[in-house]
């Protein structure tokens, strides 16, 4: 691809954000204000009610940079709104040398390599001379054009996958929630709502649920295994300088996901220091919640996983299988109003900065008959499989564009227009 070194800098209009003031903000009525956490994700919190000039106006799919903290440059998808301070439209002067279209999927790497760069041991800031003096090889116009062309196809893929996915989404959240109130009868299918058939419901300290169901307190689901619940160890247990290297997984808060086991491992100790500690050691089928950091996530331990040590940021509970099923209880503490409700009433409202042992051994959960447990878990299975081939796909797409993009952009791959 023949290439031409630009002062791309030069070619490019950059608008600020205007300092509108802030006693003018307000949440529910004027025109959309677009500040610089909104870009990332083209949402609208705040709207202006004072004066502007339409020079400030964004239009849907204007190109944005947030100049300050992690620079992004994004595509606004949103309906119109005003360019706040911090923030930089980006245009082209000779669309005859530049394609905007091409210049936006341009300055990704060139603003993510300053990003890297910039000293991150205080606030990081952009600047717009940082923009002017842009320069590289580029393409021709039809080139670009066409470049443009074939990444934007790929964006599209993108964001109908991530469209389908929250969608899944949201469709598994209310089944779950129909699943767990309601439940499925022998023939397979949800049995009727409360308000149709309430001679079929019966009132429990979490809500209506089922009259064939238990309402059981955490801790009575649990095995009868030694050491059925544990966090740890604790203090000189296991001291840092006892890592090593290489050995057995010593788990932290950043294995542990929403629904998902994160098999990444950072932090281990040796065999001998295993042996030791063994009575924090995993069980395959564990549900393990985060206790502090992010609090509340909650994974299911995999098949795959052999041996691992768990740790004091975290709460590891073996459960009595013939009673209960572990997915089952790992979805309601990442997800059911029930639980939240009870960690609310714990902290008297407040944030939860810890979980104690008494609050998760005295949660109570719904517990149906376990073969309708069954079929409630086939039912998760089946649809967490699907949302879980998605983001794969997803993923995949991701991988895709940033190959055609180091392709693309660098003129590693040829063009040809007309193709």
């Amino acid at each position: 691809m023949s290439r031409n070194f630009l002062t791309v800098g030069k070619y490019l209009k950059l608008l600020s954000g205007f300092p509108f003031s802030s006693k003018y903000f307000s949440s529910e009525e004027g025109f959309p204000l677009i500040r610089i956490r909104d870009i990332q994700d083209s949402k609208i919190e705040t709207y202006y009610t004072g004066p502007y000039f339409e020079s400030y106006v964004i239009k849907n799919g204007d190109i944005l940079i947030g100049m300050d903290g992690d620079f992004h440059v994004r595509k606004w998808q949103n309906s119109d709104g005003l360019l706040n301070q911090r923030i930089l439209k980006v245009e082209v002067t000779q669309p005859d040398i530049i394609s905007l279209r091409y210049i936006y999927y341009w300055l990704l790497p060139y603003i993510k390599k300053i990003n890297d760069v910039t000293a991150a041991t205080t606030v990081k800031h952009l600047s717009v001379k940082d923009l002017q003096k842009a320069s590289g090889l580029l393409p021709d116009v039809k080139k670009q054009e066409k470049a443009a062309e074939i990444l934007e196809t790929i964006d599209q893929t993108i964001e109908k996958t991530k469209a389908l996915i929250q969608k899944h989404q949201q469709i598994k959240q209310g089944l779950m929630h129909d699943l767990f109130t309601r439940g499925v009868t022998s023939d397979g299918k949800l049995r009727p709502a409360r308000d149709q058939a309430p001679e079929l419901y019966k009132e429990t300290p979490i809500g209506w649920i089922p009259k064939k169901w238990g309402c059981k307190a955490l801790e009575t689901l649990l095995s009868s295994a030694p050491n059925n619940m544990r966090s740890g160890p604790f203090g000189s247990s296991l001291l840092k300088s006892e890592l090593v290297e290489d050995g057995i997984p010593f788990l932290g808060i950043d294995n542990i996901h929403i629904e998902k086991f994160i098999p990444i491992f950072h932090r281990f100790v040796s065999l001998n220091k295993f042996k030791q500690l063994s009575k924090y050691a995993i069980r395959k089928d564990d549900v393990i919640i985060t206790i502090m950091g992010t609090v509340g996530r909650c994974a299911v331990v995999p098949q795959y996983l052999d041996l691992a040590l768990s740790s004091k940021h975290l709460w590891t509970m073996t459960f009595d299988k013939s009673i209960v099923i572990p997915e089952l209880v790992c979805w309601q503490l990442n997800h059911a109003g029930w639980v939240k409700a009870w960690f609310r009433k714990q902290t008297q409202g407040g944030i939860m900065d810890a979980i104690q042992s008494k609050t998760l051994k005295t949660l109570k959960l719904p517990l149906p008959p376990y073969n309708e447990q069954v079929a409630i878990y086939e039912r998760y299975k089946n649809i967490t499989q699907k949302i879980q081939t998605e983001q794969e796909h997803f993923f995949k797409l991701t991988k895709q564009k940033s190959g055609l993009m180091q392709d693309l952009l660098t003129g590693k791959v040829r063009v040809k227009v007309g193709e």
